[in-house]
């Protein structure tokens, strides 16, 4: 389980543009979100920093916070 730290995530939509962006990278990806505390646990096969580029690229600045 991969959880990073999304502080610039702050509402439903931005929640679904990550998810989104994980699930086209890896449909198999599971993703919870926890917009209060700006986390977001992905359990994939992909790499932290995979999933952190994703993100990324999706227009937000995740912090691996757990790896």
């Amino acid at each position: 389980m991969h959880i990073f730290e999304v502080k610039d995530m702050t509402c439903g939509h931005c929640a679904g543009t990550i998810e989104k962006a994980v699930k086209t990278a890896d449909p198999q990806a599971t993703i919870e979100i926890d917009l209060i505390e700006h986390r977001v646990s992905i359990e994939s096969g992909a790499t932290a920093s995979a999933l952190e580029k994703i993100i990324g690229n999706a227009g937000y600045s995740p912090i691996l916070r757990q790896n």
